[in-house]
């Protein structure tokens, strides 16, 4: 099942190399961290290790320079294999502002201790409690005073604050009220956490193991030297990151959809009721069947957005409806999986309860399902703005 639609795959052996990677973190390693909350030091360190986490990473800063496919790839089978990349996956797709946008001073600071493992960039400061998706209205600010910005404010849902060094954080440095665009206005920072006064975190206790905070700023000193690009332009520098993100995640949700349907298939082989494999029943085999073939075909427009973006051609349609579409697959795999399981689909040591609400989270992030429809309907249909 995890076999491309063509005929030959580009990344055949990064896949099995992951594949035994993760051999090594078998559910009762993922079962344990669920139970205390627990950060997967261990599994993290083997990546990075193995140069997965620094697969975007020009060589010549001590990366892998792999495209953006092989990142996918490596994100899938982590997911299809029964771990979870979202302890680390942020690495992989915030990369993208400061490879196109950093400083080369930036790069050669940042990227070698990032691809080698000394230092971790996994905390995406964007999302404020009162703005949520609304990006533009956000209140956290950075006000410049000589060569520093003092910023003041908060984020929510900062998933792995604790357990990161850097931080890329969009604040505001003009008002909204003085700029001519509500876009305008809006800058990106890397924040080394590790020598950050003012900073505070707060961990968010969720239905999934996520790792998720809260940061508070409280006159946060930042070198001006740490902002990337231009001053104001922020907002287009995570923009052209988010992409690469939907992608990602996409391929995320496909893994967790095929090892759905490797559980679900499996135990339909194994339980026998009333004499016969209760696979055999349509009534168990079909909604299998129909949430394969749902990941199939988001899997080809998967395919398809890795490789527009691969080629530098715009790839917002694809990567939208890849994201949305791999994680309604992944949703359907999960809930045939339970009921396949019956009973036993909600007892931990079958894993299927941990995957089910693994999976359900991206149907709301990094974008909700009703925004991607919102993009589909604008940009891709033409229909009028709806927000």
């Amino acid at each position: 099942m995890d076999q491309p639609l063509t005929g030959t795959d580009a990344h055949a052996e990064i896949r099995e190399e992951v594949r035994k990677l993760c051999a090594r973190f078998p559910g009762e390693y993922w079962r344990a961290l669920d139970a205390r909350r627990g950060y997967p030091t261990e599994f993290v360190r083997a990546l990075t290790e193995a140069g997965y986490l620094g697969a975007l990473i020009p060589e010549e800063y001590g990366g892998a320079g792999l495209p953006l496919s092989a990142a996918a790839a490596i994100l899938e089978t982590i997911h299809a294999e029964g771990c979870n990349g979202a302890a680390c996956h942020a690495q992989m797709y915030i990369m993208g502002t400061i490879l196109k946008h950093g400083s080369p001073e930036q790069k050669r600071r940042y990227l070698p201790g990032i691809a080698s493992g000394e230092l971790r960039l996994q905390a995406f400061g964007v999302t404020e409690p009162t703005s949520g998706t609304d990006t533009t209205s956000l209140r956290t600010f950075a006000r410049r005073e000589g060569d520093r910005y003092i910023v003041n404010g908060q984020k929510i849902w900062t998933s792995r604050a604790e357990h990161s060094d850097l931080m890329l954080l969009l604040a505001r440095t003009t008002p909204r009220d003085q700029v001519a665009k509500k876009t305008e206005g809006l800058s990106t920072f890397i924040v080394d956490m590790r020598r950050a006064k003012g900073l505070s975190i707060r961990p968010i206790r969720t239905m999934m193991n996520h790792n998720s905070c809260e940061v508070f700023f409280e006159d946060m000193e930042v070198p001006a030297e740490n902002l990337v690009g231009e001053e104001g332009r922020g907002f287009r520098y995570i923009l052209d990151g988010m992409n690469a993100e939907r992608l990602l995640i996409a391929s995320e949700s496909i893994g967790d959809a095929k090892w759905f349907t490797a559980k679900s298939v499996a135990y339909s082989k194994e339980r026998v009721l009333f004499g016969k494999p209760i696979g055999a029943n349509q009534g168990v085999q079909f909604p299998i069947a129909r949430a394969y073939a749902q990941m199939r075909a988001a899997e080809a427009l998967l395919q398809k957005g890795l490789a527009k973006f691969e080629a530098g051609l715009p790839c917002g349609e694809e990567a939208n409806m890849a994201k949305m579409l791999a994680a309604d697959a992944a949703w359907a795999a999960a809930e045939a999986c339970v009921q396949t399981h019956g009973g036993f689909g909600f007892a931990e040591e079958y894993d299927v309860e941990r995957k089910f609400r693994e999976a359900r989270l991206y149907q709301v992030a990094p974008i909700s399902t009703n925004l991607v429809l919102s993009y589909i309907g604008e940009h891709v249909l033409g229909m009028p703005r709806s927000y």
